[in-house]
């Protein structure tokens, strides 16, 4: 019989328990959201009529859950601007490429003396490199930094970071699925993502007219509508060519943060980016089986580490080459740490490859321990930058700048 719709009522039923427990002891919810998902799924119990296993439901939960993804990037987006971000394109360059090239070295380092062979060492240092977008927009909306100095460099990464998955994916999935891979499709795939990208910002900043005439819309049933449409036509071209669907919503979403709708698309959009985007998570956890993490424990522990000493030093590299504070600098190396869809797929990569089966649970560990205390180590910057400037003593170097000048 199909049940698929108690299947998903008993989701979201556990899903708001999570969130109620959260709430009373004042800890971030993402954490209870991914560990209640784990709690259940696959190798869970069927109760009566609930079959806490999810089976039947779990393709339509996965569905909600990218929708999840959509809405929260979307809404980052409409409260940030193009007109910020592209006064900051030279920096947020030099500061991807520090945070790229410092997080991906040392994944090749961790790999290479973990003692992987080739193919498995550039998967681990793939899913090493690249942030969570979910985790990282829920956090920076979640804790009100959307207007941090630090944001606009944080959201520059995430989209170069996108530019660099497009690439290293191409070269992966050639390496590891074909055997081979063709220099001449990276290079156009690399070069089309970038023209999308680009043509959609600057249609942020030239359209803003057209676009406040179009959106005009008395009806807020048609206003929806026109919204949505929007959302996934230009989420979905963007996975066609390469670029992340989460990174097209992004962008769609700077592009309407230019026009005169802003505030009534926020408060459209506000109930689905919450409730998707819990979904979201809670579909996250149902992904990772905990009877399988056992055999990559200190694998697991030793990659975190190195994270966050290669993060903290990539955050303060970056705000540095910007001339943010020391304070903002730390905030975007504990703001992206958090790991998550774009590590499992390329442990997924790694399984259709049939290469090494540690990599799976070492995979989804690592993203939970990450996913856990990303959002824990951003919500409490301020202790840890206190700690960090009694070791480093930035405020008197600060201060020792200000006297000589």
């Amino acid at each position: 019989m199909d049940h698929i719709i108690l299947e998903v009522g008993l989701a979201i039923a556990l899903i708001a328990v999570a969130g109620l427990l959260s709430a009373k002891i004042r800890f971030s919810v993402i954490p209870f959201y991914i560990l209640i998902g784990m709690a259940v799924g696959p190798h869970s119990v069927e109760f009566w009529h609930f079959d806490f296993r999810f089976i039947e439901s779990a393709p339509l939960i996965e569905f909600m859950g990218r929708l999840g993804v959509l809405f929260l990037l979307f809404y980052l987006g409409l409260e940030f601007s193009v007109g910020r971000l592209i006064k900051s394109g030279r920096s947020i360059a030099v500061g991807g490429t520090i945070y790229i090239a410092i997080n991906f070295t040392l994944g090749l380092l961790f790999g290479w003396l973990s003692g992987f062979p080739f193919q498995e060492t550039l998967v681990v240092a793939g899913i090493t490199t690249i942030s969570s977008s979910a985790i990282v927009a829920k956090v920076l909306v979640d804790l009100k930094r959307t207007a941090n100095p630090e944001t606009e460099m944080i959201l520059g990464i995430i989209m170069f970071e996108d530019v660099f998955l497009a690439v290293y994916i191409s070269v992966l999935s050639g390496l590891i699925l074909s055997g081979s891979t063709s220099i001449g499709g990276i290079i156009l795939s690399t070069v089309i993502a970038l023209v999308f990208m680009l043509a959609l910002l600057t249609l942020g900043r030239k359209a803003a007219p057209m676009l406040n005439k179009l959106l005009n819309i008395r009806s807020n049933e048609l206003f929806a509508l026109v919204i949505f449409a929007g959302l996934f036509l230009v989420a979905g071209l963007s996975e066609t060519i390469h670029v992340a669907e989460a990174i097209g919503a992004l962008l769609f979403g700077l592009v309407l943060a230019e026009t005169e709708h802003m505030k009534r698309i926020e408060k459209l959009i506000l109930p689905f980016r919450d409730f998707f985007g819990a979904v979201f998570f809670f579909s996250f956890g149902l992904t990772i089986d905990p009877t399988a993490l056992g055999g990559a424990v200190w694998l697991s522990l030793a990659a975190v580490a190195v994270t966050l000493i290669g993060n903290l030093t990539a955050g303060m590299l970056a705000g540095r080459s910007a001339g943010l504070s020391p304070k903002a600098s730390v905030n975007i190396g504990l703001t992206i740490v958090s790991r998550g869809e774009f590590s499992i797929i390329m442990a997924n990569m790694a399984k259709a490859g049939a290469l090494m089966a540690v990599i799976q649970p070492f995979a989804a560990l690592y993203v939970l321990i990450l996913a856990i205390l990303g959002p824990l180590l951003t919500k409490e910057n301020k202790v840890i930058f206190h700690l960090l400037n009694r070791l480093f003593r930035w405020d008197r170097k600060q201060a020792s700048t200000s006297q000589s000048k």
